[in-house]
């Protein structure tokens, strides 16, 4: 199904609202001209600044501007030539890795670099093929029909999220590698748009040292149609006993087997168990 940018907009009003997350869950497209991206937006360059990836996040889910992304907008030059936006050979990439000094000497960072080697198919090269940026806008006010959703929040918001992604079995989140580096804007927007695939995201350095990230805050991207299936399946999960948002807890001595339907029905089981066990 294809929706439009106010079906966007509205399934953010209505369940990804802002009394529920602190900060405005991302919209993110790629683009392929400079003309894509809507008159209004801010960009660093046209006001000669540079911001990284993962600040132009921050600034669009905290100040709520639309913001596009090219080669002379992103200071972080290295993230620019992973996502494709202009031409570097692989072994100059890797060389400029081992000379910052991210882990202990070439060996281990070329193990880290082959991490990413499942995302070099034919495919995946075409899909990136003349992409020159991305457009990172505010789901509630979005300009554009977004190919990915990147959401920050706490630990229990996501796990909301994973709960209802989840729901139905479908969807699942596996097959991850967590580097510390790169978390938002390779693992959180480039995979999801490569695999088609959602991926919980730990912030890292980037995230953390030049974007203020806050420490209790972790994030999650996806394929931005997933959106409309968290929408139908969030707070489902477990029935009444949903953890909710606040997060629902119990504070007194609960009478086992008190809980989901799971524990009294494996306690009778047991006990059926255990009686077979005695009567042999």
């Amino acid at each position: 199904l294809k929706y439009n940018i106010e079906q966007y907009q509205s399934v953010c009003l209505e369940k990804f609202n802002m009394r529920w997350l602190l900060t405005f869950p991302l919209a993110i497209k790629y683009i392929k001209e400079e003309s894509e991206i809507p008159p209004n937006a801010l960009r660093p360059s046209k006001i000669n600044q540079r911001l990284s990836l993962c600040q132009a996040f921050t600034t669009a889910r905290r100040s709520g501007r639309t913001i596009g992304m090219t080669f002379e907008d992103n200071h972080c030059i290295t993230s620019s030539f992973v996502q494709g936006w202009e031409y570097m050979p692989g072994k100059e990439i890797l060389k400029s890795q081992i000379l910052s000094e991210y882990h202990s000497n070439p060996s281990a960072e070329m193990r880290i670099q082959l991490q990413f080697s499942e995302l070099l198919t034919k495919e995946s090269l075409e899909k990136i093929k003349g992409n020159i940026g991305f457009i990172v806008s505010p789901l509630p006010n979005t300009e554009i029909i977004p190919d990915i959703i990147l959401t920050y929040g706490s630990p229990a918001q996501i796990t909301n999220i994973i709960h209802a992604l989840t729901y139905e079995g479908r969807f699942l989140v596996n097959n991850q590698t967590f580097l510390g580096y790169g978390e938002s804007c390779i693992r959180g927007v480039l995979v999801p748009y490569l695999t088609n695939k959602s991926q919980v995201i730990l912030p890292g350095t980037g995230d953390r040292t030049l974007a203020m990230t806050m420490e209790n805050e972790m994030a999650f991207g996806m394929p931005a149609s997933r959106l409309f299936y968290i929408q139908k399946n969030l707070f489902k999960s477990a029935a009444n006993l949903n953890m909710g948002m606040p997060s629902k807890f119990l504070l007194f001595d609960m009478p086992f087997p008190m809980g989901p339907k799971a524990f009294r029905f494996l306690n009778r089981q047991y006990k059926r168990l255990q009686k077979g066990r005695l009567k042999k």
